[in-house]
């Protein structure tokens, strides 16, 4: 008797790139640092109770696959298995399309070929089934749900695609609390990373948070970010009220007290702030954010000190503890988190503070040249160092160099904003102290340039050139200017 051929390694890889997990959700190693959301999923397991903890055990099979533990990869899966069948209210098994998508990929990379080929089976079976509901099976809410929550968690740069994903999972299931909650949170992470400022009308995060609240109020890290969202928009009464129900609700929460503290230091609770991220670090003792965030309450102790201090009395014995301890507390971050790029530019501003310029160089230098920053990290370290070469280095013309970087890069927030009024203050300078300094009309003529204000910026580079009436790049940017009109 001819014994019956496995599945063909070929049709096997076309099925599984047609399934919706997260092996297809494109969740790049180079985007994120896989032992620091690791650790992170480590930490949700063990605080967070939620009925959507199979998501974490998903999430962290992949993890695992990335590190090359499928032993490890299939028992999370299990965990995952184990948590749907103990929450599958509505008995459909459209919660188990992502995780068996999951076991087939595993199962794949360990050459199981007919295991891999028996959960695409369990797949189709439960499409065959869902066919028959009303909705049938081209959109599933929880697929596009754990699709979104998994984004988030990976890294910051796939924020806005995990922001669509929440909202197809509101569109097919509007009723979901936990939908709610990852829009509202997906959305105020995207107005964060992006600083943005804005009157409540135009603030998208924040009748989202109000919305999400309503529907999930036992979530008390939602009512946290709603508080901070408050306090970002002046309403820092309303914004404490939060915070006390969320501290009612879950005191002894790490996710909500790290939270909790930055409302307070942003506050000028800062004494209050490390009391709360102290007892935090006590449960979640390896947290990179937990020790930046106290970084950040020593930074702003030193800045309250040298408020009412004279320039020349800004390094008392008081002060110098205060930059000590930022420092020390920013390079426990990155022990902890290598590529958290924010951390780098405020650990070379503190040493700038503490007067040790060549390691505030070497910091700048090293943060610029990791691969794949987003344009808001970009941003940020050139604003930084533009502003560490004029004031302390006194290079105007490196401190021009990291400005206009900054300014280059497409981006509506406070940063470019910075960067552009530092560009416009350094050539109005040079236009003060001699006016027939071309470079100042000519940085001006940029920056017009720059946000399209194409004939002023005529006018601009025609006075620089008026001034330097040899300079090609004055008379290349008239004529390309002039070609837009």
């Amino acid at each position: 008797m001819l014994r019956k051929s496995g599945p063909s390694k070929v049709a096997l890889k076309s099925h599984l790139l047609q399934l919706k997990c997260h092996f297809t959700w494109q969740l790049l190693e180079k985007d994120g640092d896989v032992n620091e959301v690791k650790e992170g999923l480590d930490y949700q397991l063990k605080y967070l109770d939620t009925k959507n903890k199979y998501m974490v055990y998903n999430l962290q099979a992949y993890i695992m696959h990335v590190k090359g533990d499928y032993t490890e990869a299939i028992h999370n899966l299990k965990n995952a298995e184990e948590k749907i069948q103990e929450s599958n209210s509505d008995g459909t098994g459209k919660r188990y399309l992502v995780t068996f998508g999951n076991y087939a990929w595993v199962y794949y990379h360990m050459k199981q070929y007919e295991d891999a080929q028996k959960y695409i089976d369990k797949i189709d079976h439960i499409y065959e089934e869902l066919k028959y509901l009303p909705l049938g099976t081209g959109n599933i809410a929880e697929i596009y749900g754990e699709q979104g929550w998994s984004l988030m968690k990976f890294c910051n740069k796939y924020y806005e695609k995990a922001r669509e994903c929440f909202a197809k999972a509101l569109e097919l299931d509007p009723e979901e609390p936990e939908w709610h909650s990852g829009h509202a949170t997906a959305v105020y992470r995207i107005e964060a990373v992006h600083f943005v400022q804005c009157p409540a009308s135009e603030c998208k995060s924040l009748e989202l948070l109000l919305r999400a609240v309503e529907v999930n109020s036992k979530d008390a890290v939602l009512k946290a970010l709603l508080a901070l969202k408050l306090q970002d928009l002046q309403r820092e009464e309303e914004g404490r009220k939060y915070i006390d129900k969320a501290l009612q609700q879950a005191p002894d929460l790490p996710y909500l007290l790290r939270y909790v503290a930055k409302f307070y230091r942003r506050g000028g609770m800062v004494d209050e702030a490390l009391a709360v991220l102290q007892k935090a670090l006590a449960l979640m003792p390896t947290s990179g954010f937990l020790y930046h965030q106290i970084g950040l309450c020593y930074r702003q102790k030193m800045f309250d000190a040298k408020k009412n201090l004279p320039s020349q009395y800004a390094n008392t014995e008081e002060i110098v503890e205060f930059i000590n301890k930022a420092i020390f507390h920013f390079e426990k971050v990155l022990e902890l988190k290598k590529t958290f790029v924010y951390v780098h530019t405020d650990l070379a501003n503190m040493y700038w503070e503490a007067r040790e310029y060549q390691k505030a160089e070497d910091m700048f230098k090293k943060v610029l040249k990791f691969p794949n920053l987003t344009n808001d990290e970009k941003q940020q370290v050139h604003l930084s160092y533009g502003r560490f070469q004029e004031y302390c280095m006194k290079s105007q013309a490196k401190a021009i160099e990291h400005y206009k970087e900054c300014f280059q890069i497409p981006d509506t927030g406070k940063t470019r904003e910075f960067s552009e009024k530092a560009l416009k203050r350094l050539a109005e300078r040079k236009i003060k102290v001699y006016p027939p300094d071309a470079s100042g009309f000519g940085l001006l003529g940029f920056v017009y340039k720059n946000n399209d204000k194409i004939a002023d910026a005529i006018e601009c580079y025609e006075l620089a050139l008026k001034y330097d009436p040899d300079n090609e790049e004055y008379l290349s940017e008239i004529c390309n200017l002039k070609l837009k009109i």
